[in-house]
């Protein structure tokens, strides 16, 4: 059995490093790509003839060496080209290394996902050069600003899509505040996560504007609506958001929660410290409770408790009582998803931590696009819903009393 040709080609040292045979494999793997793409092509073209008989397409050497990089390093390749003998024309055209490309689309991916995971730009070409070798052409961070000419098509090609053919059964919302260099005041950024029927979790809607305004969410949600969104059953968020009267004027059908980690928050924040893990304990037993009277039983207990000391916490949590307690009329099997704005919450982590690594964006544009494509990526590692399948359910209006399906008489 003869020898590899690779092999033959390739001087086996001592001192070879893995990383550079990986390197030189791919470059004469793509060599062999090359030469069998252009044999399939010149087969294909076998049947064109001259007047006197002759190929009227020949091989015709091969095209200027240039370095691509690919996942495992830097590589030189020439693509063999043709001559139409007719005309005169090049005619084939590789699929496998098209004219132009300097790298593999692969390596496109890489840039926003360093970006986007926290490497700035400073520090981008050199973890590149690191891992792809000092030829990695084409990949210096100035290839950011141009992907970001790239989110902005994106971000707007996706603010216009049809919600139509969409039934979210549940929406959370809430907002996140972020700075911004060249601007006088913080930003804030509004988004709204949906339940599908499937029970996916989807990423809905992401703009600027302010998080206590009523008018910043009743433009947003109007602009789902207008786009073919139906009213949702139940929205989730904090008390504080000015979601709530837009929400009342744009799908008033749609049922409240509110968020109990935001309210649990809110309401310590009114109790001195040394009563705060008491009441902390006590706020727990509410929304812990396995049925709707016996969350009622324990939120009595501690209006009781704290009312005539600490009447600011009592009214901090009475007041939205009904609206607390909402999520028992719901599958028990999704109380912990709905009790809290947790599905946002979550990837708002992502959020804060790329933001504070950047110290900030340049613009509000480029945070919002950042911003955009952070969740994003944060929705692809996004969960289903426990028991999914109730969810037809509750989108047909099936009644749930203390999360259990009531069952006709």
């Amino acid at each position: 059995m003869g020898k590899n040709r690779f092999f033959e080609s390739v001087e086996v040292e001592e001192k070879i490093s893995l990383d550079e045979l990986a390197r030189l494999g791919a470059q004469e793997m793509l060599r062999m790509a090359l030469r069998a793409e252009m044999s399939v092509y010149m087969d294909g073209v076998s049947g064109y003839k001259l007047s006197d008989g002759r190929q009227a397409v020949v091989l015709n050497g091969s095209h200027r060496p240039r370095k691509v990089t690919v996942g495992s390093g830097t590589v030189e390749v020439s693509v063999p080209r043709t001559r139409n003998r007719a005309d005169g024309d090049e005619r084939f055209v590789s699929r496998i290394l098209p004219p132009y490309m300097r790298r593999s689309p692969k390596i496109d991916e890489v840039i926003p996902l360093l970006y986007l995971r926290g490497l700035s730009t400073g520090d981008m070409l050199p973890a590149l050069e690191k891992l792809l070798g000092e030829d990695a052409s084409g990949l210096s961070a100035a290839n950011v600003s141009r992907l970001k000419a790239i989110w902005n098509k994106d971000y707007k090609q996706w603010q216009q899509r049809d919600l139509g053919d969409k039934g979210y059964c549940y929406i959370w919302a809430d907002g996140i505040y972020v700075n911004v260099r060249f601007g006088d005041n913080r930003m804030c950024i509004l988004v709204i996560v949906g339940a599908l029927e499937n029970g996916e979790k989807e990423l809905i809607a992401v703009a600027a504007g302010y998080r206590e305004s009523t008018e910043s969410w009743r433009y947003l949600l109007n602009d789902l609506k207008k786009r073919g969104m139906t009213c949702p059953v139940l929205a989730v968020g904090d008390g504080a958001l000015g979601f709530w009267g837009a929400l009342k004027e744009v799908f008033p059908a749609c049922r409240w929660q509110r968020c109990w980690v935001h309210k649990t928050a809110n309401v310590l924040d009114k109790l001195p410290r040394q009563v705060q893990g008491r009441a902390k304990a006590m706020v727990h037993d509410i929304y812990m409770a396995d049925s709707k009277e016996a969350a009622g039983k324990a939120f009595d207990i501690f209006l009781r408790t704290f009312e005539g000391k600490y009447p600011k916490a009592t009214e901090c949590l009475e007041k939205d009582r009904e609206h607390l307690l909402t999520f028992y009329d719901f599958p028990s099997h999704h109380w912990k998803h709905i009790r809290s704005t947790n599905a946002i919450e979550s990837p708002f982590a992502t959020v804060r931590l790329r933001t504070k690594k950047t110290r900030g964006q340049g613009t509000e544009t480029s945070t919002l696009l950042m911003i955009f494509k952070l969740l994003q990526q944060a929705s692809l590692r996004w969960h289903r819903l426990a028991k999914s399948n109730l969810i037809p359910l509750v989108l047909a209006g099936q009644v749930f009393i203390d999360g259990e399906l009531k069952m006709a008489a």
